[in-house]
């Protein structure tokens, strides 16, 4: 199964993409800057979201907020992942081995999950439409900004190891 696996990146890399990207350092750039253009929508939108919710931010109301600033970061959030597989493709031998990288896309996969499942939190709609704000619903939002900010501290530490 590792020699599959194995055989599978090593392909990934020799995708023309992947080699492209390799060759290209204006494309390499545009691609990276894309990646933190999106991580910037996710983390001010997800972050502006959970201050407000935990009361940080109390000038900032949830009731028009919440909505947009969720819309804007699944668009973040798609566009980090889309552009972060084409990144990943350059070198995905040495990602899949880099400990940091693991821990950041298991922080990824906790943040989308707890977003995923607060969305389906009664409690959730209720604070958008003007509702008080459910102790579960304050939880969700201090995990998500936990998660996100060491996901990105985790990216961060990719190019240490």
């Amino acid at each position: 199964m590792i020699d599959t696996l194995t055989q599978l990146l090593q392909a990934l890399s020799e995708w023309p993409g992947a080699i492209a990207l390799r060759r290209s350092e204006v494309a390499y750039l545009l691609i990276n800057a894309a990646h933190i253009v999106s991580i910037g929508l996710i983390i001010g939108a997800i972050l502006t979201l959970d201050f407000t919710i935990l009361g940080l931010l109390r000038q900032a109301p949830l009731q028009p907020l919440g909505r947009p600033l969720s819309r804007v970061a699944a668009l973040g959030v798609t566009c980090a992942i889309l552009t972060g597989a084409v990144l990943f493709t350059v070198r995905p031998l040495a990602y899949v081995q880099n400990t940091a990288f693991l821990v950041k896309v298991a922080l990824i996969g906790l943040a989308v999950a707890n977003a995923l499942i607060l969305r389906r939190n009664r409690h959730w709609h209720s604070a958008l439409t003007g509702g008080r704000v459910h102790p579960s619903v304050r939880v969700a939002a201090l995990f998500s900004a936990l998660l996100w900010i060491a996901a990105i501290v985790a990216g961060r530490w990719i190019g240490f190891l």
